[in-house]
């Protein structure tokens, strides 16, 4: 007979009690490679953390797609106005670049809703 003796957390007395309950069924085989990735933790705990990172966006996530927009915004602008034959000055990239930075969040968490959603 095996024993678990899993250290129970104490409670803070600032603790948000947890009243929500979330389930579903694994095979036995699903349910071990899961107890292997949860490293000695309860099941419980691992699959709501694995849950809750899963639905809040990386930081990391959000400022590559958002450099990504605005170093597109930029070259899709230059490039246009270069096919028109206007030499693009100073003051110009310097509004392009800023406008570029002042909207890059925006688009970047635009743009990652969706596929946090689809997951």
């Amino acid at each position: 007979m095996g024993h678990d003796f899993r250290v129970r957390r104490v409670r803070s007395e600032h603790a948000v009690r947890r009243t929500k309950s979330i389930g579903t069924k694994v095979t036995v085989d699903e349910y071990a490679k899961l107890a292997v990735l949860a490293e000695g933790r309860t099941l419980s705990e691992w699959v709501r953390d694995v849950l809750l990172a899963a639905a809040t966006p990386r930081p990391a996530d959000q400022v590559l797609v958002g450099e990504m927009l605005a170093l597109r915004t930029i070259v899709l602008n230059l490039v246009f106005a270069l096919a028109n034959g206007e030499i693009p000055t100073a003051d110009v990239m310097k509004r392009l670049i800023d406008r570029a930075d002042d909207e890059k969040s925006r688009r970047a968490l635009e743009r990652l809703a969706p596929a946090r959603s689809a997951r």
